[in-house]
């Protein structure tokens, strides 16, 4: 198998009530909105985040998304109200952790220099 790319979903209870968030988190409306319960977001790398109403896998979704200036980016989503419940720089990583309304984990992860 050769794999060309990836769709990472997340599972919320509800679309209408979480897209607000997930708007913020990535600081614009969906890119394509393919169902009515679906949303979705192009990154610039070439993969897909998939945000679905799901309310049975609701909350018990993860994803890690790179970015490269996580203190640019907690600074931003504090604006909104949204703040990490955890921060960690590690050898390879600087972290912060989010919770979306549902509880799902979002970890916005920036590799330290040289390492990725």
């Amino acid at each position: 198998m050769t794999l060309t790319n990836v769709l990472a979903g997340i599972a919320v209870e509800d679309l209408s009530q979480s897209l607000a968030w997930y708007e913020y988190l990535f600081g614009r409306p969906a890119d394509a909105q393919t169902m009515r319960n679906v949303a979705e977001w192009k990154l610039p790398g070439g993969g897909w985040v998939h945000v679905v109403t799901d309310e049975d896998r609701a909350g018990a979704s993860m994803v890690i998304l790179i970015v490269d200036d996580i203190a640019e980016e907690i600074s931003r989503l504090d604006m909104f109200g949204i703040k990490p419940v955890s921060k960690a720089i590690g050898d390879f990583f600087k972290t912060a952790k989010f919770r979306d309304p549902d509880g799902n984990l979002i970890v916005l992860s920036q590799p330290q220099q040289g390492t990725y």
